[in-house]
Parts: C-alpha cells; structure tokens; sequence
C-alpha cells in the first residue's frame, strides 16, 4: 500500500473558548492510503492535552508507512505492528483502512462493521462565555439541535450562572463540560445546583487522575463522565470507580476498532458511553458517526463548528449526524469555493 500524509488547517466559525484557552483554527493531518488505484483516506485531530501535535502525527505516519504492508484487510495486523504512540495519528491510519476496505467492497463502514446506520441526536456545544452570551448562543441553537453542550470552567464562580442563564431560554437537555477545571469542593458545591437545573451529566469536573473521583461519584447528584482520564481500552477499568460513564473519542483512542472495544469494555463494567470529538472536519466526524450507533449519547459537532468543511458527506438530519450509504466513509473532498 501507498501511504502519505499532508497538514490542512481547519479555520473555525467562530473562536472556540474551554477553560484551557481559545482558537479560532486548528490544524489536522489528511492520511491517505492507496490500494489497486483505490484510495482510503482518514484524519488525525491531534489531542494537545495528551501533548500531541500535527507535526508529531505527520512524522508519525511519514516514519511508519512501511509497516501497513500491502493487506488492508489485515487491521488488526497492521495496528499491532505501529507503535503505541501518537494515537490520532493511529486513528487517520485505522480511518482510512477502514474507507480503503469499505470503497474495495462496495460497502459503507457501518454496514462493513454489521452496525445500524444512525445513532442518537448530537449535543451542540455552547462554548465558555459569560452567561447572558452562553444564553443568547443556546437559543439561537435551539430550532436545529435536540441537546445543548455547555462550556464550563471559568474559574470565576459564574458556572451554575451559566447554566442557569441557558435552562432560563431553552428547555432542552443539557450536559456540561468542565474539561478538568473544578476542585473537589467546587463540584460538590456546583453539581447539586446543576441537577435542580436538569443537568442530565457532567464531563470530567475534576483534573485526570485526581484522587477525589471516587467520592464524587458516590455523592454527585449527576452522572460523571470521562474524557481526559480515558483515553484507550488500557484506562477503562480503572474509570469504573471514578465515573458513571466515559467519553470515547476516536482521535484519542486510536481509531474505530479501538473505540469499538473501549464500548463493550464500558459495558460490561456497567457504565455509560458517550462518543466525542475534536474540532475536525467531515472526514473525522464521519469515522465517529459510523459506529454512533453503540453509544448512549453523542457529541459529533467538530464539522458543524467550521467556516467551511472540507469533507463533506455526513448529513445532518433532524439532530443526528447521518453517516453516507456510500462505499467506505462516504465523505469527498471539496476545495472552498474563492468567491
């Protein structure tokens, strides 16, 4: 098999605020593997709090190209033999064996992994704000989405405000997202407040690996998810005591079969599973959207974030990010129009 690799830049519609820092674009490696004249393609979405970057992942592939052999069919081969590093860059290489195998069979991904086609309606994320602008952004959300994702972690004492201010103009469901920002008092303080709020679950309040996780599970009115502490199927046992639930995300993982596995894995200990992402482009979310379908709630919005997507092909139909019935991943690459 052929193998190469390019950055491209996603430019974001509007900046992107979380409680580690704002973009307003973010960089992405395009892997491209080529079989027989057929081409698969995949994206890396580096996640940076693992410390990895677009350059890391390039070199990544650029380095390692030769150990995907000349099977595409040979996955669980071909990842046994890459390094254990770098795992968005794993994921645009496990991404587009997956559309190479689904574009040589005629099938679609989902269809390919004998999975349904559509899962549950995606959360749009209202990014950290103060909470009179939150609020402005939920409601002009809610017409096209089912569920509202909410940005917090200001460290100004104004998160329950914020959430307030949105259940004040919508009652959708609503998740929060601390990414890491709380203390153990401050989530014990906030989370009660959140569930009079209708606060359905909280994504990682605390720091990964702080040593409060299991008290908060036992004493938190609202669900606990996982994102930052769990990354692969090696660190889902160990969020059994700490969570009610983790977050797979597949650029952190390592791609589709390894988030495939973190699933069943989280199942069998009993807990929730949700599927994320990163900024990416259609190309990425289209790798999430074909396995959304084992998950309980979804958070696919990457694409929807862009001032243009690149890889366009996953239909957004009454909420729910739809994957292509076309060969392999379904998406194409389009160049922005100059005018």
């Amino acid at each position: 098999m052929e193998v190469s690799a390019r950055i491209d830049t996603l430019v974001l519609a509007e900046t992107f605020v979380i409680s580690r820092g704002a973009s307003d674009e973010t960089p992405v490696v395009t892997v491209e593997v080529t079989h027989s004249g057929v081409r698969g393609h995949g994206e890396a979405a580096p996640v940076d709090y693992h410390g990895e970057t677009a350059d890391f992942a390039l070199a990544y592939v650029q380095e390692h190209a030769a150990l995907l052999g000349d099977d595409p069919f040979a996955l669980e081969e071909v990842m046994d033999r890459l390094p254990q590093q770098q795992y968005a860059a794993r994921a645009a290489i496990d991404a587009a064996l997956h559309d190479l195998q689904g574009k040589l069979t005629g099938l679609p991904v989902w269809r390919l992994l004998g999975l349904r086609r559509s899962g549950p309606p995606t959360s749009w994320t209202v990014w950290l704000g103060d909470p009179d602008d939150m609020a402005r952004r939920a409601a002009a959300a809610t017409d096209r989405f089912h569920r509202l994702k909410l940005k917090l972690g200001g460290r100004d004492g104004a998160d329950v405000d914020r959430v307030r201010a949105v259940r004040d103009v919508t009652a959708l469901p609503l998740q929060v997202d601390v990414n890491e920002a709380w203390s153990l008092d401050e989530a014990l303080d906030a989370l009660p407040q959140l569930a009079s709020l209708g606060v359905e679950y909280c994504e990682q309040p605390l720091p990964e690996g702080d040593e409060g996780g299991a008290r908060l599970k036992r004493e938190s009115p609202v669900p606990i998810y996982l994102d930052e502490d769990c990354q692969t199927l090696a660190d889902v046992a160990a969020c059994a005591d700490r969570a009610h639930g983790v977050n797979v995300k597949l650029a952190k993982s390592g791609g589709i079969r390894e988030g495939v596995r973190m699933v069943h894995a989280a199942r069998a200990l009993g807990l929730g599973c949700m599927l994320g992402c990163m900024v990416e482009s259609g190309l990425g979310i289209s790798a999430g959207a074909q396995v959304a379908s084992l998950f309980d709630h979804v958070d696919l919005d990457g694409n929807i974030l862009l001032a243009h997507d690149p890889w366009p092909g996953v239909r957004f139909v009454d909420g729910v990010q739809v994957p292509s019935d076309e060969p392999g991943l379904g998406v194409r690459h389009q160049v922005p129009d100059p005018r």
